[in-house]
């Protein structure tokens, strides 16, 4: 197996909780709160730990809430790479309404880190890229790192490894996407992210082909994973295009289902299995965490169940 180091730059400590009815004015009484350590890098590592592999999991984080984020790593057996930024890590909180089973999630924004933040976090990711293995830059770019921050994270690797995930949004993806440095491995999108992007409703299977080959043509990307909810997550490579729907499973929470994705089929493609077969184990990761409560991720047996069910259609 290839080497694994995931980037979180804006982490969080993840709160899920729940109340009879969410009504506006009266107070709210929540039940005891799930507490999990969060942030896009941070699930992926996490994911990666539960399916059997293994990753590094470089994370921003500062005061006391990044020292509650790094016992909680701990506590589940990831091994952080630990860069003390100025600001004090975030929280995100979600609320699932127990009266229709609506989940709310809130996330509060990252504190804005430095130029030397920036310098810190660059030097620290150039010197643990594994060689020839993945590095996954995965969740938000924190405020003041600018746009340009995964072009500057590609440039910092560039000796060690050309096999960069990116799986990030807003501005920084959009950044990404209009200014590619060199293509990166893999990226991935949601299919409102995907929209947004191409400026277009993107309604059928095949506009999401037709999207992802653009991206491949304009040389942003080897491959372009878009997910589609339940519909299913679309891959396109140089070689191929591929389908993948989301088995029937009973929806609890949707946190982290991304991520999870990410995670399985990094791990799927570290582990020398094709393309095809990495959306597969993606897809059934994605599906596990949905019927995970609040901030919970796949459970391994329920993937292996699930894996079957994940049919993988040619386009």
């Amino acid at each position: 197996m290839q080497s694994i180091l995931t980037i979180t730059l804006n982490p969080a400590v993840d709160l899920a909780t729940s109340v009879e009815h969410v009504v506006a004015g009266p107070k709210l009484y929540c039940r005891p709160p799930r507490v999990d350590p969060g942030g896009g890098g941070v699930n992926v590592a996490r994911a990666i730990g539960m399916l059997g592999g293994a990753a590094k999991a470089l994370v921003a984080v500062g005061g006391p809430t990044g020292e509650r984020l790094l016992r909680l790593l701990e506590e589940e057996g990831v091994r952080p790479v630990v860069v003390r930024v100025s600001g004090d890590t975030r929280e995100s909180f979600a609320v699932t309404d127990e009266s229709n089973g609506e989940q709310f999630r809130f996330s509060v924004p990252g504190a804005v880190l430095s130029e030397d933040d920036a310098d810190r976090l660059l030097d620290e990711i150039a010197a643990h890229a594994p060689q020839d293995g993945y590095v996954v830059l995965s969740g938000g770019v924190a405020p003041g790192l600018g746009d340009d921050y995964p072009a500057r994270v590609q440039a910092a690797i560039a000796g060690h490894t050309r096999k960069l995930v990116v799986d990030t949004s807003k501005d920084a993806l959009a950044r990404l996407i209009r200014h590619p440095r060199d293509p990166v491995h893999v990226l991935r999108l949601n299919a409102a992210e995907a929209r947004k992007v191409a400026g277009e409703t993107l309604e059928t299977v095949a506009d999401f082909v037709a999207f992802g080959r653009t991206l491949i043509n304009r040389n942003v990307s080897d491959m372009v994973v878009t997910g589609r909810a339940s519909q299913g997550s679309v891959l396109v490579t140089k070689s191929g295009q591929y389908l993948c729907r989301t088995p029937e499973v009973p929806v609890v929470s949707k946190i982290g289902a991304g991520d999870a994705f990410t995670g399985a089929f990094t791990l799927a493609l570290a582990r020398g299995e094709t393309p095809d077969l990495a959306l597969k184990s993606g897809v059934a990761a994605a599906s596990a965490t949905m019927g995970t409560e609040g901030t919970g991720l796949c459970d391994p047996q329920v993937v292996k169940a699930i894996l079957p069910e994940c049919h993988v259609e040619v386009l």
